[in-house]
């Protein structure tokens, strides 16, 4: 009994000697203008000789290594005392402290944050925008850790909006607030909006939804309520279930909108401030259909290798083709189902995206899966050649939930749609597993739904660059499809005005201009003896007919030459899709477009 006491006693020591660690964080901006957060990390009771703290190099959602610790400089520890501690830079964003002994550390460092998107922290005198992957720095070993966060705002700025959770702190006299995390994984998912934004509140499918307009902009806050709670009702719809109590949607209303990042409750959204008239508003709220459905698929549904995250360096997967792709089919369908777009315009989107996807040079070179893997060192790196090299996972991945959409309508006789599916997979890894999945799970999940084997369909055309037979799918439900593949003379080279220079700025593979040795670059002088400017030029060329020559004076590097041009045809895929009035699968067409 003694023995047993002696070591629940020990374990019972343990267990609150590693409770008693806590991170806390302190965010000051004290001059805005300079564009630098100051940061102030306290760790008390960490036992280790040596501590390393970690700035991630990615934001999650964002796939490309960023070097966030590009933007730190000078990094300082100190004791309880304030005596300075012994700070040694171990990698790019790792630094190595020599604790001493002492109890309580407090880490010190300054964050330039001036670019202003969705992935990365911005300040200065109007707001300030925390990306939190880009602002605060972990302990190396202890992202598990719960901790708070005191947010000291500049005496200009009134608000702050994020999804952290509250403390019971209240507010204090200098506006400062502090919030709560269970881990850095949620601090980090929860950005942070401080400025004089106008908020508005409404409710949704039971969930208190909460939006911070950064910018001007001429929205209207009823319509815009109404309209953004017909899409998250209609989304929630699919899953049946909700699984926030409150979700925050923080909008930067500017000059180039550059789209969104989703969190596991909030979003961030950046849009052209002209967006909320005429046919634009569509694009915002496609948008909020987009980020607000990564709620479950990415940030819920996710591929195993997407959480818990490796934030030193890439991680990848194959699947990015589901986690952007179905969402892009889905923000579409959505607004299908909260009376944004006839069945017509749906049917016409999902053409569009077939005849851009199959008319691309890209997709016939890189298959789906390898786009979704290399996304880390080509999608957000695109070049002058990316066209003739890669296809995007968000517009193929589109196609591919239409597909299969279809396929489980025909297969179920309209009695499931892919909504079934994205439901299956929430409830089952999910809520059951608590994990994401590896690809060969989550075929064998969909080949449940589709009623077909579906080796031969990766090989082909997933993990394969062949074009799918959209008829065969698609007829199925309701949708006549038929190949109208064009032969057309086709120039190949993208041209565009510079500063009265009519300038080359990308070559199609395959075509006359690249046989010609027209390269990207390239200055066009004059065609056929006449000077041209880029509209007679685009006329000149889109006149000449097949196995016609042009001559072409060029400049490059400043010294003048000639090359000849025989105009030749480029096989460009193409589908017409129509919906087939009183046909026999008229029905699963109407409750596969409702």
């Amino acid at each position: 009994m003694k023995k047993i006491f002696l070591f629940f006693t020990l374990l019972t020591t343990i267990s609150f000697d590693i409770n008693a660690q806590s991170i806390s964080y302190q965010l000051r901006m004290p001059k805005p203008q300079n564009h630098y957060f100051e940061v102030e990390m306290t760790l008390a009771d960490f036992k280790e000789k040596q501590l390393d703290i970690k700035m991630p190099v990615w934001a999650p959602g964002s796939y490309l290594v960023r070097e966030f610790s590009k933007n730190i400089n000078l990094v300082k520890a100190f004791d309880e005392k304030g005596k300075e501690l012994k700070v040694q830079k171990k990698n790019k964003n790792t630094w190595s402290i020599l604790t001493d002994g002492t109890k309580k550390i407090k880490v010190k460092y300054e964050v330039y944050s001036f670019e202003l998107s969705v992935r990365t922290p911005f300040l200065d005198l109007t707001h300030g925008f925390v990306s939190g992957s880009g602002v605060f720095m972990y302990v190396d070993g202890h992202k598990d850790k719960k901790g708070s966060l005191e947010v000291i705002p500049h005496s200009t700025f009134k608000t702050i909006s994020t999804a952290l959770p509250k403390s019971s702190i209240s507010i204090q006299k200098d506006g400062s607030q502090t919030f709560e995390f269970s881990n850095y994984d949620q601090l980090v998912d929860c950005p942070i909006e401080i400025g004089n934004q106008e908020v508005f509140e409404f409710m949704a499918s039971g969930v208190k939804h909460t939006v911070s307009m950064y910018g001007e902009a001429y929205y209207d806050i009823s319509a815009l309520k109404v309209d953004m709670a017909k899409i998250i009702e209609a989304e929630t719809a699919v899953f049946g279930v909700n699984p926030n109590k409150e979700y925050t949607f923080i909008v930067h209303n500017v000059v180039d909108g550059q789209g969104g990042l989703e969190h596991a409750n909030s979003c961030v959204l950046s849009v052209n401030r002209w967006t909320y008239g005429g046919a634009e508003y569509r694009n915002f709220l496609n948008l909020v259909a987009h980020e607000y459905f990564h709620l479950w698929n990415v940030k819920r549904i996710r591929p195993i290798e997407l959480g818990p995250f490796d934030y030193d360096q890439e991680n990848y997967t194959t699947l990015l083709w589901v986690m952007e792709g179905f969402t892009s089919y889905y923000d579409e369908l959505i607004l299908r189902r909260a009376g944004y777009h006839t069945k017509d315009e749906m049917l016409g989107k999902i053409q569009s995206a077939v005849n851009y996807v199959e008319g691309s040079v890209g997709s016939r070179v890189q298959p789906v899966a390898h786009a979704s893997f290399d996304a880390w060192i080509k999608a957000y790196r695109p070049t002058e050649n990316s066209a003739n090299t890669s296809m995007t996972y968000y517009s193929r991945g589109t196609i591919l939930a239409a597909v299969f959409d279809a396929m489980i309508i025909s297969n179920s006789k309209g009695k499931q749609c892919l909504d079934h599916f994205m439901k299956h997979l929430y409830q089952k890894f999910y809520v059951e597993m608590n994990r994401g999945f590896n690809e060969l799970e989550f075929k064998t999940e969909l080949e449940k739904f589709t009623g077909k084997n579906l080796d031969d369909f990766f090989a082909k055309y997933i993990n394969g660059t062949e074009i799918i037979p959209y008829a065969e799918y698609f007829d199925k439900v309701g949708v006549s499809v038929k190949d109208v593949t064009t032969f057309k003379p086709t120039f190949g080279a993208t041209v565009r005005a510079e500063n009265g220079k009519v300038m080359v700025k990308a070559i199609r593979a395959g075509s006359c201009a690249e046989d010609a040795g027209v390269s990207v670059g390239d200055e066009i002088v004059g065609c056929n003896g006449f000077r041209v400017d880029q509209s007679m030029l685009e006329g000149m060329m889109n006149g000449m007919n097949t196995s016609e020559t042009a001559e072409l004076l060029l400049a490059r590097e400043e010294k003048l030459f000639s090359v000849k041009v025989k105009m030749t045809n480029v096989r460009r895929p193409q589908f017409q899709f129509q919906e087939e009035v009183g046909g026999k699968n008229e029905v699963l067409y109407n409750y596969w477009l409702r």
